[in-house]
This record gives structure tokens, C-alpha cells and sequence, in this order.
């Protein structure tokens, strides 16, 4: 699979990074993310983990809720959401029972828990998101990590 991305890929998951540095200068952990529809819709969230005492407000989480009262089904497959970390297994839960088409991501789950310092409290569930898309029932095209450097800056210092 090509995982070349196009000037407007790029430019949607730096916004995807600026999010994840949003959620953390707004007391969350640093995560954002973004769907963009066929028709050039752009719906945008970060994680509200802390602030809304909800352990499931990952961005991509949040993301799916508020896009699920804004996008018809339908338009789901052709979508593609950009996140500025690759998705846990919960997000890739989300995203896959949404029906969304393609996910780009930044920030790889490896690269995060090596920014992370790796969590001693056993916190980590390293299961990448092509490994959880392959047992679905339809295909998810999944391209990254992108812009690991940029992507890792907001998590620098934060999971200390």
C-alpha cells in the first residue's frame, strides 16, 4: 500500500497535532483528531479524558460521537479521520462500528509509549490498529506514522 500522503493529508493531520496541544494546554492528555467527509467536511475534537472524568474521551471517541449527529452513515466509508496518535483498541472500536474508510495517524503507539517513558502502573495496551482493523468484517485503509517527530512534542514531558 502506498502511504505517500497529498499536501491536504498533511496539512489536516498537523491540524490533528495542533488538537492533541489544544487537549493538553486544556488539561487533557494530548490527543486530537479530525474527519474529513467526501465533500470536504471537516469535524474536529480533542481528549476530554480529565475534564470530563470520562476514560473512554479519547479525541477519536469524542470524534466519532459528534460526528455520528453530524454525518449521514452512508457518508462514513468515504471519509477519513486524522489523528495525531495511532488509535488504541477502543478507538479502533469507534471508528471501525462508525464505518469510516481510511485513518491517518501521526504519532505511532510504539513511539507513543517510548514518549511516554513506558507507564509503570501496567497502563499500556500495545495493540497496533491494522492488527484490530484485520479481524473486522470490511476494510479499513490505514496509513502512518507520519510527522512522529512533530507529533511526539506535545506528549514531551507530560506523562512524567
Amino acid at each position: 500500500m502506498d502511504d505517500t500522503l497529498d499536501t491536504a493529508d498533511l496539512a489536516h493531520l498537523r491540524r490533528a497535532i495542533e488538537l492533541s496541544a489544544s487537549a493538553r494546554a486544556h488539561g487533557n492528555h494530548p490527543f486530537g483528531a479530525l474527519l474529513v467527509t467526501a465533500d470536504g467536511r471537516v469535524i474536529e475534537a480533542e481528549n476530554t479524558v480529565l475534564t470530563d472524568r470520562d476514560v473512554t474521551a479519547h479525541a477519536e471517541t469524542v470524534l466519532v460521537r459528534r460526528a455520528w449527529q453530524q454525518v449521514d452513515a452512508a457518508d462514513f466509508a468515504a471519509s477519513t479521520l486524522f489523528t495525531s496518535c495511532e488509535p488504541c483498541a477502543m478507538c479502533c472500536g469507534a471508528i471501525f462500528w462508525a464505518g469510516i474508510g481510511r485513518v491517518v495517524y501521526a504519532l505511532s503507539g510504539t513511539g507513543l509509549i517510548a514518549s511516554a517513558g513506558g507507564e509503570d502502573d501496567g497502563a499500556v495496551l500495545d495493540l497496533p490498529s491494522r492488527e484490530v482493523f484485520a479481524h473486522g468484517g470490511r476494510v479499513i485503509a490505514v496509513s502512518g506514522p507520519h510527522l512522529e517527530d512533530d507529533a511526539a512534542a506535545p506528549h514531551h514531558g507530560f506523562w512524567a
